[in-house]
C-alpha cells in the first residue's frame, strides 16, 4: 500500500514539474527567448500540449482568464498539491503506530 500512494504521490509531483516547465516554456515563446520557428521548440511544446490539456481544458471551462492572463495552470497545481496532501494523509493514515 505503501509502495503504491509513493508512485501516486510522484507521479503527482511529477505532472506538477510538467505544468511549470510548460509555462516557462510558453513565457520564453511570448517574450521571444525561444522561436517555434524551430523545429524542436515546437515539439517540446507539442509534447507538453499533449501531456497537460487533458486537465487544462476541463479546468479553462470554468476558470475564465482575468485580464488576458491563464490562470488555469496555478488551479490544477493548486488541486494537485491538495491531491498530493490527501494521499499523504491516506498513507499516514494506513500505517500503524
Amino acid at each position: 500500500m505503501g509502495l503504491l500512494v509513493m508512485l501516486i504521490s510522484w507521479a503527482i509531483s511529477a505532472y506538477i514539474f510538467i505544468i511549470i516547465l510548460q509555462v516557462a516554456i510558453s513565457w520564453l515563446v511570448v517574450f521571444g527567448v525561444m522561436n517555434l520557428n524551430n523545429p524542436q521548440a515546437r515539439n517540446l511544446m507539442n509534447l507538453l500540449a499533449k501531456l497537460t490539456d487533458p486537465v487544462m481544458k476541463r479546468v479553462r471551462q470554468y476558470v475564465p482568464p482575468i485580464g488576458g492572463i491563464d490562470l488555469t495552470p496555478i488551479v490544477v497545481i493548486i488541486g494537485l498539491q491538495i491531491l498530493n496532501w490527501a494521499i499523504a494523509q491516506l498513507l499516514l493514515a494506513a500505517v500503524p503506530m
